[in-house]
């Protein structure tokens, strides 16, 4: 594997238009390592194999192993109400604040609205502080365990419960009870400490089509920590961490093979995964199952598989352009050598029409990011995104239009790629022919209007 990376990993992001990734394989008991390209186009910084990338959302299978090493000391119960741990827990709705559960926050079926990115402070009380002013004003969208829909704000309670419980900040959690244990060397926990290592940069394209730059921000906001805004760290860091599941060293096997057992179903948009585990996103693929999860911060997203019963772990970290696409072909080809399995292909619109009732797609339907309005205009499908928040203009600077078309009789698709892919939305829940909530990126958005 390692002659194959260093043969076509420059050739594979020039191709998907990614300014640098770094890639780390477990396979056979070897590791190999490879990294290419820039990570930063404004100082033509090359990648190296030990730079840091962001990992985003993969931060809460790190949030994830901190709540399990509580549940190992016993000091949590999954399916104890979050207050039993953290009484100052409340949400606009005090019926539902007063029975979710460290479960339901860790499989995203807690139903409260899960996206707000409000920034708080830059100190080690960016976490406490989020769960003091900002969850008292997040909705219950559907009742608790009623279904998933992805909530980054559950992983920020996540975080706070090990704050209290350890008696520490998360950062410092997270580099004294997993980096150091694990002899981790290239992990950032905080956005001071990217500045130690060669760290790559975002970068976005200001409207589709346009050229990549850098991004206007490092990383989201500090109270975000939990569930992915800091942590960055070298591929073989990330790949070492698999490991520690893969050999049962961070865990006993019972106890993860617990958490890879599929706990809610995610309603099929394409390129998902099939299933949530216990803080592990699940995918069931042609010869197998995957497990891990992705990341996405601004500019920058992230890749981890396991192949348990083959021993095979994947890391792919990239900082910018069609990385859908570089995932598919980059990480499918090392899947398909290594662990004899293969990844779906992405879904694409028909080559024949489809209908779809255009009374239970159109209209508006808000989270607390942005929103987007479904319209029909001479005959076709339209959406339009708008930011709703200072925070999401970071990750969505302008209005965008996008022209759909029908997928099936509940989804539309984007009609044409963006970075390479074809953006699926579902719609849910018809009410009077009306559907009362869009599925899209993994979140359940309500219907405004």
């Amino acid at each position: 594997m390692q002659s194959w990376l260093d043969d076509n990993l420059a050739d594979l992001i020039t191709k998907h238009g990614v300014p640098a990734a770094s890639v780390a394989v477990l396979a056979d008991g070897e590791v190999s390592t490879a990294a290419a390209g820039i990570l930063n186009l404004d100082t033509g910084v090359e990648a190296t194999v030990d730079s840091v990338f962001q990992i985003g959302s993969i931060t809460k299978l790190w949030t994830t192993t901190l709540i399990l090493q509580l549940v190992a000391d016993g000091k949590v119960d999954l399916d104890r109400p979050v207050r039993d741990y953290l009484p100052e827990f409340k949400l606009a709705d005090e019926e539902a604040a007063a029975v979710i559960t460290p479960r339901q926050l860790l499989t995203h079926s807690s139903g409260f609205s899960g996206d707000a990115f409000t920034p708080t402070s830059r100190g080690d009380d960016a976490v406490e502080l989020f769960v003091r002013d900002v969850l008292p004003g997040l909705a219950q969208e559907v009742a608790p365990g009623a279904g998933f829909s992805y909530n980054n704000s559950g992983f920020v309670v996540l975080g706070r419960i090990a704050e209290v419980l350890f008696g520490k900040p998360f950062h410092q959690l997270v580099r004294e009870r997993i980096a150091v244990p694990l002899g981790l060397k290239h992990v950032a926990t905080i956005a001071d400490e990217a500045l130690l290592y060669r760290a790559a940069l975002g970068h976005v394209a200001p409207k589709p089509g346009a050229p990549l730059q850098t991004a206007p921000v490092w990383s989201l906001v500090h109270a975000m920590a939990p569930a992915g805004s800091l942590l960055a760290m070298s591929a073989r860091d990330l790949l070492t961490f698999g490991r520690g599941y893969l050999d049962a060293t961070l865990f006993d096997r019972d106890t993860i093979e617990q958490l890879w057992e599929p706990q809610v179903d995610v309603p099929a948009i394409g390129g998902f995964a099939q299933h949530w585990g216990v803080g592990w996103m699940i995918f069931d693929v042609e010869g197998g199952r995957l497990y891990g999860h992705d990341g996405g911060t601004v500019g920058q997203s992230a890749f981890f598989r396991l192949v348990p019963d083959k021993g095979v772990a994947v890391v792919l970290l990239t900082n910018g352009g069609s990385t859908g696409p570089l995932y598919d072909e980059l990480v499918g080809h090392i899947l398909r050598e290594t662990a004899g399995v293969e990844l779906p292909t992405r879904p694409v619109p028909p080559t024949e029409p489809v209908d779809i009732s255009p009374e239970l797609v159109t209209g508006r339907y808000t989270g607390v990011l942005a929103q987007a309005t479904i319209s029909v205009q001479d005959g076709e499908f339209w959406v339009l995104d708008e930011a709703v928040s200072d925070e999401a203009r970071l990750l969505y600077p302008e209005p965008h239009r996008t022209r759909l078309v029908a997928l099936d009789d509940t989804r539309l698709i984007a009609a044409e790629a963006e970075h390479g892919t074809h953006e699926v939305l579902a719609f849910r829940e018809a009410v009077d022919g009306r559907a009362a909530y869009l599925f899209r990126g993994g979140r359940r958005t309500p219907r405004s209007h």
